[in-house]
């Protein structure tokens, strides 16, 4: 049917959004289009790869120039994301035949999947399926994820703006809380993300140059959480410097696995929603204690603060995706590009690749050389992993006191197919 026509590209983001989620799409678009003999057009989905199944393909080339090149300054996922992961092939294949019968009606023939391990798993699993129904696809996988968790690569896309953020954060509300403490709050906790992995409560480490600078405690997943040896660290803390700063990760657990949260909810991707962490700390500690305390929880502000997003992140971000675009149109299928650090100082890092059937539904953690001896602390080789992430200033344009966010227009292909509400 399309044997003489230019195969056509399909880009979707998957998953919780970040600050520069949208540099690697603008990443995918630009490059593209410099291969106009080999894509043809390039299609988003609407939502994710909910926009696939559902055939509500956005065309990218009906958004104006300006709108595209804004993708690089504005948060968020453009072109709609979504927490939906594809059951095996052999549990659900109506969803996979689905896939292929959208992608054959439109001639495409390049996936390009923007998200984490989940998403890794479902990029992997479309390029085995359209080769089993006689419809090959070059699947790319591009990483995104503010937990850094995903392995091979030496960090995420979106993770170093987090880390920022989370780092700014600690050391401003420690100025105001050590400004107050000797009449006032004593405590302060920042609850951030976090599942399984530590990589974002570590990198709130930054914040503190001198002995005695906040954080004082850090808590990680990867470290079981002993209370009375924590309302022990945060009284000898207050007792010394007068306040005591804590950053706690979500994903705080005993050792026999108990998350502190208490929580049991699931999200699409059967993940435990977790949150309420730091209220809890609290409650120990002003019964232990009787201490002032405030807390907060980063929650969607520390992966939408494009405000303050690291240039280091965007500059990797727009290099993954210009990377899966090469990998295609080097006949390259079911690989992740990946971030490959060459030296810490001078920083230098390079492009690798991850085959996906190693990197789906795996998470890396911290290493325990990064962990401080008492284990509420990081090292200095955390610290040189840290830091060069979170380094450089990628402002966005101001206008009346406020970022310029761009806003697509969302145009929508014309659907070839009859409806179908399974979807």
């Amino acid at each position: 049917m399309y044997a003489d026509q230019i195969p056509n590209a399909f880009y979707a983001q998957s998953g919780g959004v970040t600050a520069v989620i949208n540099v690697s799409a603008l990443g995918v678009i630009q490059t593209a289009a410099t291969y106009p003999d080999k894509i043809g057009n390039i299609y988003a989905g609407q939502n994710g790869i909910l926009g696939a199944l559902r055939e509500e393909l956005i065309d990218v080339s009906q958004e104006s120039r300006e709108a595209i090149q804004g993708l690089m300054t504005t948060p968020s996922g453009a072109f709609g994301s979504c927490r939906y992961k594809l059951k095996g092939i052999d549990e659900n294949r109506a969803e996979y035949e689905r896939l292929i019968e959208v992608f054959r009606a439109h001639n495409i023939r390049y996936f390009f999947y923007n998200g984490g391990g989940d998403s890794a798993d479902t990029c992997q699993k479309v390029s085995e399926i359209g080769e089993k129904m006689g419809f090959p696809l070059q699947a790319i996988h591009i990483p995104k994820t503010i937990d850094n968790d995903l392995p091979f690569t030496d960090n995420c896309p979106g993770f170093g703006s987090v880390a920022k953020y989370v780092a700014l954060s600690t050391q401003e509300a420690a100025m105001d809380i050590a400004s107050m403490c000797s009449t006032s709050t004593k405590v302060f906790i920042l609850e951030v993300m976090g599942r399984h992995a530590g990589w974002i409560a570590g990198a709130a480490g930054l914040a503190a140059h001198e002995q005695g600078d906040a954080p004082h405690i850090i808590l990680f997943p990867e470290i079981a959480f002993d209370e009375a040896r924590f309302l022990a660290k945060v009284k000898e803390t207050v007792e010394t410097y007068g306040f005591c700063v804590i950053v706690a990760s979500e994903g705080t657990q005993t050792a026999d696995g108990q998350l502190l949260s208490g929580s049991t909810s699931r999200d699409a991707f059967g993940h435990v929603q977790l949150g309420g962490l730091a209220p809890k700390l609290a409650n120990l500690i002003k019964q232990a204690h009787g201490y002032k305390h405030h807390w907060a929880v980063a929650d969607y502000l520390q992966r939408a603060a494009r405000h303050i997003a690291s240039q280091t992140d965007l500059d990797q971000a727009f290099a993954l995706g210009k990377a899966a675009v090469d990998l295609a149109m080097e006949g390259k299928n079911a690989l992740m590009p990946t971030i490959e650090r060459v030296s810490d100082a001078p920083y230098e890092w390079q492009i690798g690749t991850a085959p996906l059937d190693e990197v789906a539904n795996q998470e890396k953690m911290m290493p325990r050389s990064f962990f401080s001896d008492d284990g509420f602390g990081i090292t200095a080789e955390a610290r040189r992993y840290f830091a060069p992430l979170i380094a450089g200033e990628a402002y966005p344009e101001y206008t009346n006191g406020l970022p310029v966010y761009v806003k697509l227009e969302k145009h929508l292909v014309d659907k070839k197919l009859p409806p179908d509400e399974r979807w």
